[in-house]
């Protein structure tokens, strides 16, 4: 996994760098200390995954996400937001700019690994509780007025089912756990869903889950 970190503070940068360049699957591509040099960067190495701070001089990491996310070329680009609690108000904007998930700050090393890897593999990592709540919260405030009915009209009802359980923050072997489903079977639901419906990557499904109201905080 080749992996760009971009955050204004050296020493953080320098911290993540040690960490992940004794990992065999993880190479550190390049460095950012702001975003407008990471969308640069992003679009010279192209990596898997990009490590964003929000708050970063010249363009915050939020605007670098979206600008990303709409680049030609960089479709496979997954971006994992860090954040801190004060942050957290970001977070919605974060997904709507096509971020596949975000991570609080004081993550522990091997938290961080786990969510690089979870990122590249093309999840949504929304795992830990407070910033699922948090999703629920501000896509609640920032609803669209798009009636579900007419938003979810493409999918089947199966295909229904497992959009709520990606909202509520599940894995493919979790959904196919609920509803009596092999993992795979799960997994294509979700594809499916995602093309209908012309989201990103699962981190879009959940944003659509609760702006339509089919999950509620």
């Amino acid at each position: 996994m080749r992996v760009l970190l971009a955050d204004d503070q050296v020493l953080v940068r320098s911290g993540f760098k040690v960490l992940l360049d004794v990992e065999d699957d993880i190479t550190v591509v390049g460095e950012a200390a702001n975003g407008a040099v990471a969308v640069e960067r992003a679009r010279a190495t192209r990596p898997d995954v990009v490590l964003m701070d929000i708050r970063m001089p010249k363009l915050d990491g939020i605007e670098a996400t979206r600008q990303i996310a709409r680049t030609r070329g960089l479709e496979q680009v997954r971006v994992l937001i860090l954040t801190t609690y004060d942050t957290d108000a970001y977070v919605f904007e974060a997904l709507q700019a096509g971020a596949s998930g975000f991570l609080l700050k004081d993550a522990g090393p091997a938290e961080l690994l786990h969510a690089i890897r979870v990122v590249a593999a093309g999840e949504a990592l929304l795992a830990p509780r407070i910033t699922r709540r948090l999703i629920g919260q501000f896509t609640a405030q920032r609803a669209t007025t798009m009636a579900a009915t007419d938003r979810l009209a493409v999918l089947t009802e199966r295909e229904r089912e497992v959009l709520a359980l990606v909202g509520q923050g599940l894995s493919n072997h979790e959904i196919g756990s609920t509803l009596f489903l092999s993992p795979a079977t799960a997994r294509t639901h979700v594809s499916h869903a995602m093309a209908k419906l012309a989201a990103r990557d699962r981190a879009q499904l959940v944003v659509i889950a609760f702006q339509t109201g089919l999950v509620r905080p």
